[in-house]
């Protein structure tokens, strides 16, 4: 189950809802960059997703589902894959201008907590936009 852990709480809260919700596959769908785990790196964390998997099969579930009115673009990989070459935060800023169907955010792990501190925009901007979709969507 995706988002099972504490990066899903912190995920869950920045989006204003429940487990409930969340895990409701008739509000809520999970494409993750990699469709198989890609193992632990020697010092720590996950690896990277596979580069093939995005490619092969991003488009093709998207066409299945046109009825998507917003997509989050959930930590770096994403936002490569999406938006291009750039650092997160950019990601993240330019998004929150933007509008439109994409939503660039942070990996919500531990890590982001250093991140959010140094950059405020993210709670005062970011997140409202956030949640206010996210009721409607749901």
């Amino acid at each position: 189950m995706p988002f099972d852990d504490a990066s899903g709480d912190r995920l869950r809260a920045w989006m204003g809802i429940g487990r409930d919700k969340f895990y409701d596959a008739s509000k809520i769908a999970f494409m993750p960059m990699g469709f198989c785990y890609p193992g632990r790196l020697p010092n720590g964390g996950d690896a990277p997703p596979r580069s093939e998997c995005a490619p092969e099969w991003h488009d093709q579930f998207l066409a299945l589902l046109p009825q998507v009115e917003l997509i989050l673009l959930v930590g770096s990989y994403a936002q490569r894959r999406y938006l291009g070459k750039g650092s997160m935060t950019a990601h993240v800023q330019a998004g929150a201008r933007a509008g439109g169907r994409f939503l660039p955010l942070p990996h919500p792990s531990w890590r982001t907590a250093g991140w959010e501190a140094k950059n405020p925009w993210f709670g005062e901007q970011i997140l409202p936009r956030l949640k206010a979709e996210v009721a409607r969507l749901t």
